[in-house]
């Protein structure tokens, strides 16, 4: 059975709070080649520590258009994670083509800021260089932060500024055992509610913090 000797460091009374930056993790995931298994994910972390709230962020495609990552959306919403979401932004280019753009980094440190008097730690699934300042805010407030990405592909998906300023670093690699999603004949839950979605979902994950073109 594997052990999660990568966190270690989260003590068994530390009041945690997950913060998920969806768009960032799936890259890091997918730039190891495996799937998260969100039930697993969430297990990990609840399992090693006092977890007092799960959230994932991303946004979406308006209501009256079909969005591909709605139905994991609505997976991870009845299966113990707290979702953010907020529309896409629609910009169209001078060739008519659509383009969408959306972020969550103000939600995520607003939150994060809230929720900080009542956590010990907070562990932000995230590469994102932009977070080094909620990170030291943080931390000002006596709030430890283990921050989950990568540094296997090159270049590496976490910014360099973000890992130094971390008082913990944990590469996704260490426990892909852990929460990757089995391949198996069998269909579990989850991948009965989004597993048929997942090319459409990882091109707008892809650029959702950027651009997806339609």
């Amino acid at each position: 059975m594997a052990r999660l000797t990568a966190l270690r460091h989260i003590r068994e009374e530390d009041r945690v709070a997950l913060f998920i930056d969806g768009a960032n993790l799936f890259q890091a995931a997918r730039a190891l080649d495996f799937d998260i298994d969100y039930k697993r994910l969430l297990d990990v972390f609840a399992s090693r520590s006092r977890l007092i709230r799960a959230y994932y962020y991303t946004a979406l495609l308006d209501e009256q258009e079909y969005s591909p990552i709605r139905p994991l959306v609505d997976w991870l919403d009845y299966n113990g994670f707290t979702m953010v979401t907020k529309p896409l932004k629609e910009f169209t280019q001078s060739t008519g083509r659509r383009k969408f753009k959306g972020n969550m980094d103000v939600e995520i440190a607003v939150q994060a800021m809230e929720i900080a008097p009542f956590v010990d730690h907070v562990i932000l699934m995230s590469g994102d260089g932009d977070f080094r300042v909620l990170v030291e805010a943080l931390q000002r407030r006596g709030v430890r932060v283990t921050v989950v990405s990568t540094i296997r592909p090159q270049p590496p998906m976490i910014a360099d500024e973000l890992r130094r300023q971390a008082d913990f670093f944990v590469d996704l690699a260490q426990f892909e055992d852990l929460i990757a999603r089995e391949h198996t004949g069998g269909r579990d839950d989850q991948r009965r509610d989004f597993d048929d979605h997942d090319d459409d979902r990882g091109d707008l994950e892809e650029d959702d913090e950027e651009f997806y073109d339609e």
